[in-house]
């Protein structure tokens, strides 16, 4: 016979087991939610809009906006099996690029923040450096800047699209929600 007492106690277990527990984090600022596929296409016109003008004149200028890389970064990680992060949301400010987003560790969820630095490399690449992440209380894993900077560098050559081959950037722009990426075609 089982003490009826052990009921609330094996409830109470099963709930905490399916549920996360959210434990902080950087504050994860407010904003409205894009539309990702307003957004996906509005970047996509943006870069057919580039190629086209640079068949006349041999110069590439594109402007991305936060929320088009919001919803081009949300596309790339819904894809992953295991994403780092999810929910994202990239900030274009002070010349780096911001991203918040929620990790989660075991029961664990906790808000995230990446900040990064694109610059151009010596052969007209884009170079993203990961300059700090801040998982809150979780532990930084071992390899996640390795990561993130692999996701958001495909993301970022993924959102310049046919134009990332064959062109040699000059010049990446950050201010304001807008990074302008100026080159030329090689």
């Amino acid at each position: 016979m089982v003490n009826k007492s052990i009921y609330p106690l094996i409830t109470l277990a099963g709930l905490t087991l399916s549920c996360s527990i959210f434990i902080g984090g950087p504050v994860y600022p407010i904003v409205s939610v894009p539309d990702p596929t307003n957004d996906q296409q509005s970047l996509q016109s943006n870069v057919e809009k580039a190629i086209s003008e640079s068949t006349q004149t041999g110069i590439v200028s594109l402007q991305i906006t936060e929320n088009q890389l919001t919803s081009y970064l949300t596309s790339k990680i819904e894809a992953q099996t295991n994403p780092i992060i999810s929910e994202p949301q990239v900030f274009l400010r002070e010349g780096q690029i911001k991203i918040f987003g929620k990790a989660e560790s075991g029961v664990f969820t906790a808000n995230v923040s990446v900040k990064a630095q694109v610059m151009v490399d010596i052969d007209g690449q884009p170079e993203i450096n990961i300059t700090q992440t801040d998982l809150g209380p979780l532990p930084t894993p071992q390899g996640i800047n390795n990561a993130i900077s692999a996701l958001v560098h495909e993301a970022f050559m993924g959102s310049l699209g046919p134009i990332a081959t064959g062109f040699r950037v000059e010049s990446i722009y950050i201010s304001d929600g807008l990074m302008t990426v100026k080159g030329r075609i090689k």
